[in-house]
């Protein structure tokens, strides 16, 4: 398979996982909304923060090691293995002791057994990131998907059963302790590997020179991504952060799912052709046009149609959610950007590079935090924009610097693809505001106009993107419909 093939492949089973996996704990967290209440998301909320920085330790980025190096012995997976599972069991042990002084600081006891079950997650997903390293490696997300279906659909079936039963918070807990087992648990079963009794202190020292400023960068990242839960957490309410918490996950759905997509096809792919720096510019640029092109339309839509979307979804008494989902959509529209620049850095191996910008980019954005505890929780989104904004002219000046693509020409290739998803989303708004209708029917036409008017747009000014993203397509479906006709 070529190499086109490959990524037009890896592109649709990642987009499949992402979305379809993504989509059902989407639809999970929307019949969960209907049913808690935004204080009960506010707790889970506030524990984010721990259990995130817990899952960067257990990575510790052996991951993106493994995937870079050329020539991975099964020495190489064995040894990333154990100590993943050693840094799970030892990181569930410091959560569980710090279970009572977290609590205490947040003022709500609740949260004590809450962190010591909810922890365990870190283990089970231990268990199972081998797993799905060598399978990204292999460019080979078809497996993926089926693993991440089977257990959202697995682990949402049994939250919202428990949340029906009047489990309240607990369902949340299960939600996500379910859905790391039940991934690791199939990993192991269809993936057919199996650590080797071996622990290579030589493999260990060479993957570590690479993953260690890996592990700072995204330990240091992690942080900052979640320290907004645990600010608003502390000076708010849990309330509060329940709205904040909703609206973040509606944002993310896109955001994140893109920002994945990407960066699970494109660090491989890129990987593979690190050495002929002409092919490599040319694979990114064309990258980061298309990716761009997509999360300008999602989120600048998603933003023109919060109101309808959150009233229709999960009801008039998540409403306070609305004005934060519009304002993080257009911090979320970046983080694409960042990733496919920071991704550049990676192929290039400069690790420390990555770790050096993630320094400086997050000791800049204390200010963001410390508008947040004194002057509200917009404020704070505000200054996250126009920190995303100058992040990622950081991330493209060094990125740039390594293949001759400037923040301005990048600029300059993604301005048409924001320019017609801005026109859609100021259309799709004013119609918003122009008509009144229910939620439901109103949130219908705002968003086939929005469809129609970006194919519309794309058609008729011939736009780069849209073209070379429907070939894609295009090309993809010639290809499913010839294997059909080979079986």
């Amino acid at each position: 398979m070529s190499l086109k093939q490959k990524t037009i492949n890896g592109l649709f089973w990642s987009f499949i996982d992402s979305f379809a996996n993504q989509g059902v704990q989407f639809i999970v967290g929307i019949i969960l909304a209907r049913i808690l209440s935004p204080r009960e998301f506010g707790l889970i909320g506030m524990l984010t923060i721990f259990i995130a920085i817990s899952q960067s330790f257990v990575d510790s980025g052996f991951s993106n090691a493994l995937i870079r190096k050329k020539d991975c012995t099964q020495e190489d997976y064995s040894t990333v293995f154990y100590f993943n599972l050693l840094v799970g069991i030892l990181l569930y042990l410091i959560l569980f002791f710090s279970a009572s002084p977290i609590s205490s600081f947040f003022k709500e006891p609740q949260l004590t057994l809450l962190l010591k079950i909810l922890g365990l997650g870190v283990v089970f997903n231990a268990f199972g990131l081998i797993h799905r390293t060598i399978l990204t490696k292999e460019i080979n997300f078809k497996l993926q998907t089926r693993v991440s279906l089977v257990a959202s659909i697995g682990s949402g079936s049994i939250a919202v059963t428990m949340a029906l039963l009047g489990y309240g918070v607990w369902s949340l807990v299960v939600l996500t302790l379910a859905r790391f087992g039940l991934n690791t648990l199939f990993f192991w079963i269809w993936a057919k590997w199996k650590p080797l009794h071996v622990f290579s202190k030589k493999s260990f020292n060479e993957l570590f020179a690479f993953g260690s400023k890996l592990l700072l960068s995204g330990l240091i990242d992690t942080i900052y991504r979640n320290v907004y839960y645990l600010i608003i957490g502390k000076y708010f309410s849990a309330k509060e952060l329940g709205f904040y918490t909703r609206a973040d996950q509606f944002k993310a759905f896109p955001s994140q799912n893109l920002n994945n997509i990407i960066r699970r096809v494109s660090y491989p792919v890129l990987s593979s052709i690190q050495e002929d720096t002409d092919k490599l510019k040319q694979a990114y640029q064309k990258i980061i046009r298309t990716t761009m092109f997509v999360t300008f339309c999602l989120m600048l839509g998603m933003a023109a149609v919060a109101k309808p979307m959150i009233v229709t979804l999960i009801g008039e008494k998540w409403l306070p959610s609305v004005i934060y989902l519009q304002m993080l959509c257009f911090v979320g529209m970046f983080y694409p950007l960042h990733a496919l620049n920071l991704n550049m850095l990676q192929v290039q191996g400069r690790s420390d590079l990555f770790l050096k910008l993630e320094i400086i980019k997050k000791v800049l954005a204390v200010p963001t935090i410390i508008i947040g505890i004194f002057w509200g929780i917009k404020l704070m989104i505000l200054g996250m924009f126009i920190n995303t904004i100058f992040e990622y002219y950081l991330n493209s000046l060094w990125s740039g610097k390594l293949l001759n693509y400037s923040f301005k020409n990048q600029v300059k290739d993604i301005m048409p693809a924001f320019s017609t998803a801005l026109i859609m989303a100021i259309i799709v708004y004013s119609l918003g505001v122009l008509i009144d209708r229910p939620p439901i029917l109103l949130l219908l036409f705002q968003i086939i106009t929005g469809a129609v008017l970006i194919v519309f747009f794309g058609e008729l000014t011939q736009l780069k993107d849209y073209i070379f993203l429907k070939s894609l397509v295009l090309e993809k479906i010639t290809i499913l419909k010839r294997n059909e006709k080979v079986k």
